[in-house]
């Protein structure tokens, strides 16, 4: 069973009652099981006792602090964790990714925005999203088409390359490393764009018609690249890896 299949389990670490008393209402009413801690001690001694999918880790707090946490905790589990800071400089945040932390959110900040980080970083640990990964000098193919991550080209049956934008390579190269799996718009977004990505953005949209018309044959019909009705899109072509030969 996947995450999406179930209530994720999320704990929520942070030394203010007030802020946790908050959020733990708010997540459990979209359907998250809460655990809360209020210090780095606390958080340890119910993330060895129970399983979470995520943890929410603030930065600064009394005892151990959020970061040497995050460092230490990292080198036992990769459990995704987004690290909640107060500080105004961007130094803090940077080191807070460089020692293990998936995103931070930065205080004050809107609940919601907060829940949306949280399913964004889910999304992307979920097993089924999960690339095949590429050895050297191999190439991925289907239906006649080659793609090498390498050089970061397409080239079609005739072995001629087939010019993409960056945001149309980065899309192509999702879907092949995840052929006949149904993607999300958001999962996509998730892929492509990571945090940086809006809830409105229309630029999946937009590459994906210009893939469509580089790779289909009909892209009003197309074969390789199905929407899902109300789930998202299907790359349906077998995939491959081969020596590449352009």
């Amino acid at each position: 069973m996947n995450i999406a299949e179930r209530q994720a389990h999320i704990l929520l670490v942070d030394d203010d009652r007030e802020i946790l008393a908050l959020v733990r209402g708010f997540l459990r009413d979209h359907q998250l099981r809460i655990d809360t801690a209020a210090n780095a001690r606390e958080a340890e001694e119910k993330l060895l006792a129970g399983r979470y999918d995520l943890m929410v880790l603030d930065l600064m707090m009394p005892g151990e602090d959020g970061l040497s946490f995050c460092r230490r905790w990292r080198g036992q589990s990769q459990i995704p964790i987004i690290m909640l800071t107060a500080m105004g400089d961007d130094t803090d945040r940077i080191i807070g990714l460089e020692v293990g932390a998936d995103d931070y959110l930065p205080k004050p900040f809107n609940p919601r925005e907060l829940l949306a980080r949280i399913r964004a970083v889910l999304r992307r640990y979920e097993p089924d999203t999960a690339p095949c990964a590429v050895p050297a000098n191999q190439c991925y193919c289907f239906a006649g088409w080659q793609i090498n991550p390498a050089k970061r080209e397409l080239h079609n049956e005739h072995q001629v390359l087939v010019p993409l934008t960056s945001g149309e390579f980065d899309l192509l190269q999702i879907f092949v490393e995840r052929p006949q799996r149904v993607l999300s718009r958001d999962q996509l977004l998730d892929l492509t764009k990571g945090r940086d990505s809006l809830p409105f953005d229309r630029s999946i949209d937009v590459q994906l018609s210009r893939l469509r018309q580089k790779i289909e044959n009909n892209p009003k019909q197309p074969l390789l690249i199905k929407t899902v009705r109300n789930a998202g899109y299907l790359f349906t072509a077998a995939v491959t890896q081969q020596p590449c030969v352009c």
